[in-house]
């Protein structure tokens, strides 16, 4: 079980901050497929990785990062300074 969390317009698409997700994904590329193919909310969401960054466990991640022993998975537009 992978607490997975959402923020910014990514939280606003899916229409949770949180949720906890039963999988058996390798990868986050993996996870993010299978969320894809829940409903079109989830879709829309994740229909361009490049605008989409993943952190697992609190630290930043590629999308092809191994989930093995992750407890979460936070996804969020990039960051921008100011």
């Amino acid at each position: 079980m992978i607490e997975v969390l959402y923020f910014a317009w990514v939280r606003e698409r899916i229409g949770l901050p949180r949720e906890k997700v039963e999988t058996a994904a390798p990868t986050v590329a993996a996870l993010v497929e299978e969320l894809r193919a829940r409903e079109e909310r989830y879709a829309l969401a994740f229909a361009d990785l490049t605008a989409l960054r993943v952190a697992l466990d609190q630290e930043l991640a590629a999308f092809n990062a191994p989930l093995a022993g992750v407890r979460e998975v936070a996804f969020f537009p990039p960051m921008t300074g100011g």
